[in-house]
């Protein structure tokens, strides 16, 4: 019984450092993967970002302008056939705003796709200081994206809304990863790529081609903590009003 009892503690001492080794080898590449994109300190002074860049549909460039304002607000813009839809997140409501369907003024969003869409109110990304922040990270070993080595981690947000991501082995960006959301009531996989790394002047290193399975998204530039309007997340019809 003693020599029972005994192995049995051995075994429970190994679990637990495996464990922690685990945790600490998911840690470690999150450190590798944020000293890659330019470090914590460069990362933490971001604000605000805005990327313009475009896309194509059935042959057409479509320009694209994301900003993002750290925990306020999330505006896509794209223009088509001379006319400028947009999408607005904020940290309480969203808007819709479609002119090429008929569609007059922008309607607001459900409750739920706005909470499926709030994770985006952060332009440092999940990752900088993602305790703080209530997420969690575990390591899931190793995989091939393409035929590059990659780290796989799963991200659990505090949201409770689950990414798995994909880093380059051998410089430790972010070349994958895959969300699951949910959209009318069924749970769905959303997988982005990402490529063309480049550093800013801020310091920062940013992807400059992103392909969220909708078609590539080219990055022409990349602003850091601009001045933003204080409506700027307001639709204007509703500014208008007020």
């Amino acid at each position: 019984m003693r020599n029972l009892k005994f192995a049995l503690a051995f075994i429970a001492i190994i679990l637990i450092q495996a464990n922690a080794s685990i945790a600490q080898t998911a840690e470690e590449i999150v450190q590798k993967h944020i000293d890659a994109m330019g470090g914590i300190d460069n990362w933490r002074k971001v604000n605000m970002i805005r990327i313009k860049g475009s896309t194509s549909a059935n042959g057409t460039e479509i320009p694209l302008t994301v900003t993002m304002l750290q925990n306020k607000g999330l505006k896509v813009e794209y223009t088509f056939s001379g006319m400028t839809g947009y999408t607005i997140i904020t940290d309480k409501t969203g808007w819709n705003y479609s002119p090429f369907g008929g569609q007059t003024k922008p309607e607001a969003m459900p409750d739920e796709a706005v909470k499926q869409a709030q994770d985006g109110l952060d332009p440092q990304g999940p990752l900088v200081d993602y305790k703080t922040k209530g997420h969690k990270i575990v390591y899931l070993g190793k995989d091939d994206v393409e035929g590059t080595d990659c780290y796989k981690l799963k991200l659990i947000m505090a949201s409770g809304k689950e990414q798995t991501l994909y880093f380059d082995a051998s410089n430790y960006y972010n070349i994958k990863s895959v969300t699951k959301v949910t959209a009318n009531g069924k749970e769905m996989e959303q997988t982005s790529q990402f490529g063309n790394f480049q550093k800013m002047p801020e310091g920062i290193v940013y992807p400059m081609s992103i392909d969220q399975g909708m078609g590539m998204m080219t990055v022409k530039s990349v602003e850091i903590n601009k001045a933003l309007p204080d409506n700027f997340f307001v639709p204007a019809e509703m500014e208008t009003k007020k």
